[in-house]
């Protein structure tokens, strides 16, 4: 068997082993293992989830082998869960798995504590009135939960979840947590021992940006009246006082410096996100609340304490030209700074766990320092009951999204996969399922839809007769490449959740495989 790490390698670069190891604690259980829950099961195996439990009542029929291939013909008659379980397995032997023979509405109905004993459930292929239930039934235990349905060519993911904190929110793009317009004593004092105005050409060539920076800034300032450049104008005079500052036009480190200013130029402080997350109620902590909010609650008195209005600093630098000499100098700069910051912080911590009636040391120094780490990028997210957005969607919203040109679809797509399930219930049977009545069909599923939209309070003139001939012509079918899509959909999501890495999407996620395309509906 592969060791772990080399098995693993190329996925420990993206969430290192803190996330791997959450995900080879996670326990797993599939709802209904149809296509889109084989293949949304089939990615965690292969990333090395802990343990899964697949729930299916149904036989392998012959219908199964033209968009699930994780059952062949020897299986027709067989259960279904017993044949994907067995499936999955094969693909990664570290992973426990198992199958209970049960309808997954079955179980919802009689048996909600059965859940529980999961970090997560992936709902697939349910309709609205189970989705109701069982979201209330994971948020009173705690458990996370998200649903993936695959009808025809149009793909649904949604997120069922209280609140979901994250410390390593890894964003695509962020500034350098420099503070080169907010220098610290040292750094200052570091600075000070560096004169630009070297007559040496290989010194002058090999001064970091930083430098280079920091110090041109505080020459701004002194003849600015303390500020630093803010109009266009101004700006651009500070990258002509840098430019001045060369002796060849080869410089690298200056031209660096003339490309980075914009960093000099950045407001001081914490950015509007933070501040939004330290004004939360969630800061009002007491026993029961998460390290998390326990953390946030030390950072705000950090903030307005220790830290003059800035997050603990980070501690990293970037590369740049630089002689190695002094690069290394000012990295133990910034080490040294991130290192104080992180003690105030656990000092503060510890107090705060006190005051709580928790152990001082119940939150461990690791996380701390991730924590100190990326005070900057921390996100909350919070999820609405699914029962709630069903009943009472944001309307405006709504109305607006059906309107809009680029989600007009996405929104048709979705008021229609809700009233296919209304119909269902009505008729006994999904829109177009069955041959023959595909005209009364469609004339039903308008009717269905139009009352939909009245009850929300929504205009119906924006739903088109194609989408509704269209929402018929699908009759309830799963395809294997939607399901495939929808399924890598939800994994990268579950992925996210349990590993408290990246951001999870905030609303429902709709696939409109017409135009192929994917959208967010804020409802």
């Amino acid at each position: 068997m592969a060791e772990p790490k080399v098995k693993y390698d190329r996925q420990l670069r993206i969430w290192g082993e803190q996330g791997q190891a959450a995900l080879e604690k996670a326990s797993i259980c599939l709802l209904n293992c149809g296509p889109t829950g084989s293949e949304t099961l089939k990615n965690l195996v292969l990333g090395g989830v802990g343990s899964i439990t697949v729930v299916d009542g149904s036989k392998v029929e012959v219908g199964d082998l033209g968009n699930n291939f994780m059952v062949d013909e020897s299986s027709v008659g067989e259960s279904k869960a017993k044949c994907v379980c067995a499936f999955l397995q094969e693909l990664n032997d570290v992973v426990k798995a198992k199958f209970i023979e049960d309808f997954p509405e079955e179980l919802i109905e009689t048996n909600p504590s059965f859940f529980s004993q999961f970090t997560l459930v992936i709902a697939t292929q349910l309709v609205s009135d189970s989705m109701v239930k069982l979201d209330r039934i994971c948020r009173e235990a705690n458990i996370i939960l998200i649903f993936a349905r695959s009808y025809g060519l149009m793909g649904f993911v949604r997120i069922g979840v209280k609140e979901h904190t994250v410390i390593e929110s890894k964003p695509d793009h962020f500034l350098d947590d420099l503070r080169l317009n907010n220098p610290w004593p040292e750094l200052t004092r570091f600075t000070e021992t560096i004169d630009l105005n070297t007559t040496d050409a290989v010194v002058h060539k090999h001064t970091p940006y930083i430098i280079i920076l920091v110090k041109i800034a505080e020459e701004w300032a002194n003849t600015h009246g303390g500020n630093l450049p803010s109009t266009r104008e101004e700006k651009r005079q500070f990258k002509d006082l840098i430019k001045s500052k060369m002796i060849t036009i080869d410089e690298e480190n200056y031209k660096e410096a003339m490309e980075a200013s914009f960093k000099v130029f950045s407001p001081r402080g914490i950015g509007a996100n933070l501040q939004k997350i330290i004004d939360d109620g969630g800061t009002e902590i007491d026993s029961n609340s998460s390290d998390f909010w326990v953390m946030v609650a030390a950072l705000k008195e950090f903030i307005a304490n220790e830290g003059g209005g800035e997050t603990p600093l980070e501690g990293s630098i970037p590369d740049m030209t630089s002689s190695t000499e002094l690069y290394v100098n000012l990295q133990k700069n910034y080490q040294a700074k991130a290192e104080a910051d992180f003690l105030v912080m656990e000092r503060r911590i510890g107090n705060l766990l006190k005051k709580i009636g928790r152990d001082p040391a119940s939150i461990s120094k690791t996380n701390i320092k991730s924590f100190s780490k990326n005070a900057r990028k921390l996100a909350v997210c919070r999820y609405r009951l699914i029962e709630e957005e069903f009943n009472s969607p944001v309307q405006p919203e709504l109305q607006k999204y059906l309107m809009d040109e680029d989600h007009g679809t996405a929104a048709g797509l979705y008021i229609l996969l809700r009233a296919a399930d209304r119909f269902a219930v009505n008729y006994n049977k999904f829109p177009g399922q069955f041959d023959g009545v595909m005209d009364e069909d469609i004339s039903r599923l308008k009717t269905t839809a139009v009352g939909l939209l009245n009850d929300l309070g929504c205009n119906s003139s924006a739903l088109s007769e194609d989408l509704i001939n269209e929402m018929c012509r699908y009759g309830a079918s799963e395809l294997h490449a939607v399901a495939a899509f929808v399924g890598g959909v939800a994994s990268q999501e579950v992925i996210k959740l349990i590993t408290r890495q990246f951001i999870p999407m905030s609303g429902t996620f709709i696939f409109n495989g017409i135009d192929n395309k994917s959208q967010l509906l804020l409802l």
